[in-house]
């Protein structure tokens, strides 16, 4: 038994050095056989002298790990879950059924399902009380068996029965799949009288593009010819989709440009994709306001526009590269360029001594801590989306409910919305 023992451990070692060695190939950082002989002896080396066992697996991981973070502070390597979660963020999407519940969520009541899922395909509709899950009453399920049925159902696929708003009991059969995760949210006409419209981009995925044109035709047929864009809390993701959206409206010129070990890209305006030019705007940013963002907000500022308001943006100037290694389920980032807006600037914060911010907005706004934080738990949430909202208001009325949260106290929207009402900002006094 022990020598089977060893036997296996020295497979496992020469495995992992196998698959080690195919990856350094992949990401191209070094191929020279001395590197990967060094690899080896450090890391038996390690694994014997350590304090407690250590897997191959575990080691590749922190090789790969500590050669990527030692790179910059963005360049990253992602193990199993790890991509899983990256994968979600930048290809907008996970599996499941795709509602939203009212709480607490084990009554089974929901909200609203999303946007082009297997909820919404299955016909489950806004208001639905969940009776029955595979023949068996929901009353006898607490919130965690509930929520664990719907996203495991036998045979991948589950039949339940449901009572809509109008008291007619459904049979639906559900199939998790492929749910697209909103990144565009809390659509909405704040001031119905000025025509002002308001949207929330919590970050970038494949997908925000046309979820941003669909909430925007919403918003216009709503009369709405003005817009606030809130890209407060937003981390950035795929740049592709920060600049389709810039398109819409910047009718020509320069929207950004990137300059890596390669040659200089840049990107352009296209004259036919501007549909929305014109529309008056004004976009929210705060410290957290970062990287694809960034960009947008910086190009709409650069060609005036919109005003920005709120705080300093983050200042993350770089552009990460994302591979994906399918044979071991694993990602790689890695910092590819810098990008620049459209009049040369650069976001990146560690491009000046003491620079520790992006792009400066318009007008400056702060928030306290607590209207920052209770702003944060209303972003959080994904609002329902537009084609839910009529059915949510009726609900709301027969019921006497309050189902859609209201926009919480916002200093930095107050002043969006009086300059896309023609008011100015009091002047900061002069020091």
């Amino acid at each position: 038994m022990q020598r089977d023992s060893l036997v296996v451990t020295f497979l496992l070692g020469v495995i992992t050095t196998l698959i080690l060695v195919v990856l350094m190939a992949e990401i191209g950082l070094f191929d020279e056989e001395d590197d990967v002989m060094q690899y080896i002896e450090v890391r038996d080396f390690a694994r014997k002298s350590f304090v407690r066992d250590v897997s191959p697996d575990e080691l590749v991981h922190m090789a790969l790990d500590g050669m990527l973070r030692g790179l910059d502070r963005y360049s990253r390597y992602y193990d199993v879950s790890q991509s899983a979660r990256l994968g979600r963020e930048t290809e907008g999407s996970f599996r499941g059924i795709g509602a939203v519940f009212q709480r607490p969520i084990g009554e089974g009541r929901v909200l609203y399902p999303l946007p082009q899922s297997p909820a919404s395909r299955a016909g489950l509709r806004v208001g639905d009380r969940f009776l029955t899950l595979a023949g068996e009453p929901v009353s006898d399920l607490d919130e965690q068996e509930f929520r664990y049925r719907l996203s495991h159902p036998p045979e991948d696929k589950l039949e339940a029965v449901v009572r809509g708003l109008d008291g007619k009991e459904r049979t639906l059969v559900l199939q998790p799949g492929p749910v697209i995760d909103p990144t565009v949210r809390h659509v909405q006409v704040l001031d119905p009288e000025r025509g002002i419209g308001y949207l929330s981009i919590s970050s970038f995925s494949v997908h925000t593009a046309e979820e941003f044109d669909a909430a925007f035709q919403y918003l216009a047929t709503r009369g709405a010819h003005a817009l606030v864009l809130d890209l407060r809390g937003n981390p950035g993701g795929v740049l592709d989709s920060a600049i389709a959206i810039a398109r819409r409206f910047i009718p020509a010129g320069r929207i950004v440009y990137t300059e890596g070990r390669g040659e200089e890209v840049s990107y352009q305006a296209q004259a036919d994709q501007a549909l929305y030019r014109g529309t008056p705007m004004v976009v929210l940013v705060n410290g957290e306001t970062a990287s694809a963002s960034e960009m947008l907000a910086g190009a709409l500022q650069d060609h005036r526009l919109a005003v920005l308001v709120g705080t300093p943006t983050y200042g993350k100037g770089m552009v990460q590269t994302v591979r994906h290694f399918p044979r071991w389920g694993t990602r790689a980032k890695v910092t590819s360029s810098y990008y620049y807006s459209p009049s040369g600037r650069t976001f990146e914060r560690s491009a000046e001594p003491d620079r520790d911010y992006g792009i400066l907005p318009d007008v400056s706004v702060a928030l306290s801590e607590a209207e920052r934080m209770t702003l944060w738990r209303y972003q959080s949430d994904y609002g329902p989306p537009p084609e839910a909202l009529d059915a949510l208001a009726r609900w709301e009325e027969a019921e006497g409910l309050d189902l859609i949260a209201e926009l919480p106290r916002d200093p930095e929207l107050t002043v969006a919305l009086d300059l896309l009402s023609g008011k100015h900002p009091p002047a900061e006094p002069l020091d």
